[in-house]
């Protein structure tokens, strides 16, 4: 017999749901944390373990495993329930942080670090899934954005926080801090996380998994290594190698009794335009984040410390927003003007980057990225909590595992492509005399007036096009918004399709 696609919520208190979000929030901290304090102390591990050349497979390693088992997860959720993913998820993640202080070489380290973003992953995603399981659509946005927070606070602390317990502790206490945080917040899980009973029937495509785990490997490899002129070969024939797998994958799933992914989610009109709108804010924003600090250090002639404040005023608008977006969708239910809103501030503000002029004081770029974070904040975690609603619930892990899996995929592509477009045009147009293997920005700042205007002219030229291109992509995120379905997200307790009509 099939069972039902409606699965049982419990009925929390307020209190145990506060206390819910809490454990949530404090487990989707760690793992967002654990992504970003180990930026700052890259070089000295590497240094340290002796193996400098294969520093960025710290980084890799977590990045690729995070990314390729988000539909795996999303359907073991489904499959065994999200509290069992989850409870192992931290034990898991616990286990390798351990690991990875104890790291003697750095193939150990990159295995556990591999561990670490595959737990990570199963932290992050359950937490949202859980959210889904034990809250109307209309309470969902307000918990997740609290959740969402995890993010853009571990994107300000983390890299500062790495630094200090590099300098005064060592590099292994970066992945040894987890184990008090992680011991206390299990125990808080183990209370505060409720029995949540399978949405699915015990099966698994295996067909589905392998194929779309080899595509997605081979993907993150490709847009990886393109940039290194000497692993060109290697990333054009993992580009064949995933473009191979992913149509045997899509070949797959429509013939699949239990798809790992279910194309037909995307009949859902709401489910296909929050899908889109979520790989716009990897592709729009978080892929060009990183490379800010370099730009205004070369365009706007400032030091490392205060390029940082642009890239926190975006996070500060993001974050901003999205608790205030949460806020006011529990209130009305009503959804569909935030990411019509946001998307729209977000094109106008990445234009307006693009049309600004370098000589202006720092405080012009900080006010448009403001803006940017802003209007990705209005529909960052909203756009889960509509997928989620758009989905039957007995599915709810796999429609929360495709929402992060194209945003993570857009930001890993997209950063690729801009990084490549930054070391090609700058590259093509340094004067010469200057190098753009050794040009650093405190090479330019000792340069002499004439050489830092070029410069700065030359990253200005080279950033126009990035942030224009950003621009188109966060108005096709306009027409996405404009696709929504008008309504109110539902009051039911029990999970239901995201809207439910307006009364006349």
């Amino acid at each position: 017999m099939k069972p039902s696609s409606r699965v049982p919520a419990p009925v929390l208190t307020p209190l145990r749901l506060r206390l819910l979000l809490v454990s949530l929030l404090s487990v989707s901290f760690l793992g967002a944390l654990d992504n970003t304090v180990v930026s700052t102390s890259l070089a000295t591990i590497a240094g340290q373990l002796g193996a400098l050349e294969h520093m960025s497979w710290i980084v890799v390693g977590y990045t690729l495993s995070s990314t390729v088992l988000l539909p795996v997860l999303g359907k073991l959720g489904d499959v065994v329930g999200p509290r069992s993913v989850f409870l192992a998820s931290l034990v898991l993640f616990l286990v390798a942080s351990l690991a990875c202080g104890f790291a003697p070489d750095m193939g150990w380290l990159i295995a556990a670090r591999v561990v670490q973003g595959m737990s990570s992953a199963g932290l992050q995603l359950m937490s949202q899934t859980i959210v889904a399981r034990v809250t109307s659509p209309r309470q969902r946005p307000r918990s997740l954005a609290i959740i969402g927070t995890a993010f853009p606070i571990a994107i300000l602390i983390g890299p500062v926080l790495g630094g200090l317990i590099t300098d005064y502790w060592g590099w292994p206490w970066i992945f040894w801090i987890n184990l008090p945080v992680g011991v206390v917040a299990l125990t808080f899980a183990l209370i505060a996380v409720p029995h949540l009973a399978p949405g699915e029937r015990p099966s698994f495509d295996i067909p589905g998994t392998v194929t779309l785990t080899v595509g997605l490997v081979a993907l993150v490899l490709a847009v990886t290594w393109i940039g290194e002129e000497s692993s060109r070969a290697a990333a054009l024939a993992c580009f064949l190698v995933a473009a191979i797998a992913l149509a045997a994958f899509f070949a797959v799933e429509v013939r699949a009794s239990a798809p790992i992914l279910p194309l037909r989610l995307f009949a859902d009109r709401a489910f296909a335009a929050g899908t889109v709108l979520s790989a716009i804010i990897g592709i729009g924003l978080f892929s060009v984040t990183s490379f800010l600090p370099t730009y205004i250090q070369m365009a706007y002639r400032a030091t490392a410390t205060v390029s940082g404040l642009v890239p926190i005023a975006t996070v500060f608008g993001m974050l901003f927003a999205n608790l205030a977006t949460g806020s006011l969708v529990g209130r009305s239910g009503r959804y569909r003007l935030y990411p019509i809103l946001g998307t729209t501030l977000g094109a106008l503000g990445l234009l307006g980057m693009a049309l600004l002029p370098v000589g202006l004081p720092l405080a012009a770029p900080m006010a448009i990225m403001f803006v940017v974070g802003v209007g990705t904040g209005c529909f960052m975690s909203l756009v889960v909590a509509i997928v989620q609603s758009a989905a039957p619930p007995s599915q709810t892990g796999t429609a929360t595992a495709t929402v992060n899996l194209v945003r993570q995929i857009g930001s890993t592509v997209a950063t690729a492509v801009i990084g490549g477009v930054i070391a090609v045009g700058v590259a093509a147009a340094l004067p010469r005399g200057l190098d753009a293997a050794t040009l650093t920005p405190q090479l330019v700042h000792a340069a002499d007036p004439a050489t830092q205007a070029a410069v700065a002219a030359i990253y200005r030229d080279v950033f126009t096009p990035i942030f224009l291109a950003l621009a188109a992509v966060y108005a096709v995120g306009i027409v996405a918004a404009l696709l929504l379905p008008r309504g109110r997200l539902s009051d039911d307790h029990e999970p239901a399709p995201a809207t439910e009509p307006i009364a006349a």
